[in-house]
């Protein structure tokens, strides 16, 4: 590896280390219907995100509640202190294409009509907000 690269990698893990994250791999909804609900709790409060992701009617809401808890646990696990003292907040919520599955459905006249099962990827990252006024 050169001598660049391994000081960008380096710099990559660095910023790692200050940021609190969790994230969610081949998720199998489209990514559409994940953003509709992760733009309903960006910038938001986390236990009210939490409420609102627990009382929401879409089927991505339970994949990102839990996902949101996971990111909490990783808060505390990493600087020691409770989420309930803390005020956190949903610092960013990225939702990215994954991997399509093309499948093939019978058309009429002999033809096939083609199905696209979409995946996404997403990545939820908490702060609290005195650091987040800070940066």
């Amino acid at each position: 590896m050169g001598v660049r690269k391994r000081q960008t990698a380096e710099n990559r893990k660095e910023a790692q280390k200050s940021l609190y994250f969790a994230k969610l791999n081949d998720v199998p909804t489209s990514p559409r219907k994940m953003r509709l609900v992760a733009d309903m709790i960006r910038g938001v409060e986390v236990q009210k995100a939490l409420g609102m992701l627990k009382f929401s009617t879409k089927e991505a809401s339970g994949r990102l509640e839990k996902l949101l808890r996971s990111a909490i646990a990783n808060w505390e696990a990493k600087t020691g202190k409770k989420a309930d003292d803390e005020q956190l907040v949903v610092k960013a919520v990225n939702v990215d294409c994954g991997r399509t599955l093309k499948r093939m459905r019978p058309a009429p006249q002999g033809r096939g009509y083609r199905i696209r099962k979409r995946s996404n990827h997403v990545t939820i990252v908490v702060d609290s907000v005195n650091n987040n006024d800070k940066n």
